[in-house]
This record gives C-alpha cells, structure tokens and sequence, in this order.
C-alpha cells in the first residue's frame, strides 16, 4: 500500500497543470516529505488540502481555504481537497437516521438463533442494528426473546425475522401476532417469495396520518431478496387482492387500506448476493446495480414521500469487500456467516 501511494504521489508531484481552486492559509508549514504524506493519507477522520508549491505538491494542515479564482497574495494555491472520510459517514444517511443507528452496518438473522440475542444487543450498544434470528424456532423461543430484547435494549435498535412459511401459513400468523402484540417495529422479511397477509398486516398495523398530513406507518420491513420481480413487490404499496382480503376479515379498517396505497411495503431491500447461505447465488456486482434501478424506476413512479433504499449482503467478510459495497452504492452492508468468527 505504501510504495502504492509513494507511487502516485510522485506521479502527482510532477503535475504543474492543476487547477487552482483557491488559496490557503496555513498556520503551519505544509508537509513536503512523501513519507509524512503518505502517513497523512492513512488519517480518513481528517481533511486532505493539496497545495502547490514552487517545487511540487504540498499538504496543508491546519488554516483557512478562501475559494474561487487565483491564488491571493500570502497563501498556497489549493489544488485538491479530501473530506473526512469516517465510518459514520459511509452509506445512506436517511438509512442511519431512521433507524436510529451510528454505523450503515447490519447483522442479518441467521436462523435457530444463530442470529442471537447477544449478537442483537452488542449491534445495538455499538451504535448498529441486528435482527433475532426466530427462522426454525418455536413461538415460546421467540416469545421469551422478545422479551429479553425489549427489556434489555429499551429504545435502542433492533429487529426480528420473520421467515415466509407457505407450509405453516399459521405459524407465520403467531410471530405476526407476536411481535404487534410486543411492539417489534422492525423485522427483516426473507426467504419471501410472494407478499402474504400476515406480512401486509404487520406493516399496516398502527398506520395513521399525522398533524402535517404525513402518513405514518410504524412498522417497517427490511425485506431480503435476490430476484429483481421480489423487489418490485416490495418496492410497490400493498396489493389491492390483499389488502381487500383482509379488510374483508376485519383485520385491518378502510382507513388502512386508503393510507396503504401512500407506503412501499418495504422502504430498504437487502440484495441479497452470493454468500455462504441459502441465496439465488447472484453476483453482487450485478444484483446491486439491477435492484438499484428497480428502486429508481418505483420511486418515480410511486414517487413516495419517503425515499428507496437497497443495501447489499453476500460476501461481505473484509474492509475491501464492505469499501466496494458502498462505492456501488449500497445504502448499508449486511453480514450474516463472518458474525460467527
């Protein structure tokens, strides 16, 4: 990495035909020494000034940069500039504040409790989210979990799984009545091959429309998908079938059902690439940007108050790995296998 950055830094160095884009003042002389340099370059939490000198390029340290124009009399003319580039600024911004979290950065629910109650509750307390892995558990396991998280983490993050089961359609229905009863108002939705009630009920439950006329939906779905027609399932408000099947059933009111056609039933889809577990073994270099352009194509379509977002797991194991993540552009990374290291 170092004889890399020495590399390119004499490679810049000799460049005379930047431009100029302002004029620092330093309250310290700038660093001229490639090594010191270099050294500088590994601090992301601090800003990069470049500056031009008589004999090369420079790096400011601390002082003022008056933009625009040419270098003004008494300053070094800036030639480039790098923000802090730290942790809490990678991913979606939107994401971390909505869900309360420092770190765009996820720990999927592995099922039969690998994804574990203290796995959920280090996430939380280091500023992350988790999700309980419930998927192969019993409703008495997922209850005493429930209770435990709630009780432990309070208001801080934290989520649950909620697994399609198209062979035990009641047993999806009590962790739904479980976690409304419980107040769980995250889950990640996987394995989901079509929208089911039981799912559209869990995010329509506690919808209202506030003072300003927003619509509200406490419950929310981070939905984990692999195929391109998931996601604009997900991506989509509720369906009128459904929605009409369970306002039939008394399960939700006409109210709910009007506020139903203003929300995606899922805001944040995970791509789901890849990975050590039971996936479509779609390449993340391809899943991302195809999920990423059905996110664009619905939320102009919809054109939904709050915006679409997509994440991306599979593979996900390095700081190389999780950095091109978010270089495609992945609102958040999610783990899954590396979290049993």
């Amino acid at each position: 990495m170092d004889t890399t950055l020495h590399d390119s830094l004499a490679h810049v160095r000799e460049r005379a035909d930047l431009e100029t884009l302002g004029t620092f003042f330093g309250d310290v002389e700038p660093l001229e020494d490639p090594a010191s340099i270099v050294s500088a370059l590994h601090a992301v939490d601090r800003p990069l000034i470049f500056l031009r000198k008589d004999d090369g390029l420079a790096l400011g340290g601390a002082g003022e940069i008056r933009t625009g124009g040419q270098a003004a009399p008494g300053g070094l003319p800036v030639v480039a500039y790098l923000p802090p580039s730290t942790p809490e600024s990678l991913g979606d911004s939107g994401f971390r504040a909505d869900h309360g979290i420092r770190y765009a950065y996820l720990a999927g629910a592995m099922a039969n409790g690998i994804g574990s109650e203290e796995v959920v509750e280090a996430m939380a307390h280091a500023g992350m989210l988790a999700f309980f892995g419930s998927a192969g558990l019993s409703i008495d396991r997922v209850r005493k979990a429930v209770d435990r998280i709630t009780a432990t983490l309070g208001d801080l993050p934290f989520g649950f799984n909620l697994i399609h089961s198209p062979n035990e359609r009641g047993l999806e229905e009590e962790i739904v009545d479980l976690y409304i009863e419980r107040a769980v108002r995250l889950v990640e939705a996987s394995a989901f091959l079509q929208l089911t009630p039981a799912l559209i009920r869990y995010r329509l439950h506690g919808i209202h429309r506030n003072d300003a006329g927003e619509v509200i939906a406490p419950n929310k779905i981070i939905a984990k998908v692999s195929r391109e027609e998931i996601a604009e399932k997900f991506f989509s408000p509720p369906p009128e079938k459904i929605l009409t099947k369970l306002l039939d059933a008394g399960k939700i009111s006409a109210d709910d059902a009007e506020l139903a056609s203003e929300i995606p039933v899922a805001q944040d889809i995970t791509a789901e690439a890849d990975s050590g577990g039971h996936t479509d073994h779609r390449p993340a270099l391809a899943l991302l940007p195809t999920l990423c352009s059905v996110r664009d194509r619905l939320q102009k379509e919809y054109a939904y108050a709050l915006p679409l977002r997509v994440g991306l797991a599979g593979g996900i194991a390095t700081p190389q790995s999780a950095a091109a993540a978010f270089a495609m552009g992945a609102a958040y990374v999610l783990t899954g296998s590396i979290n049993q290291s």
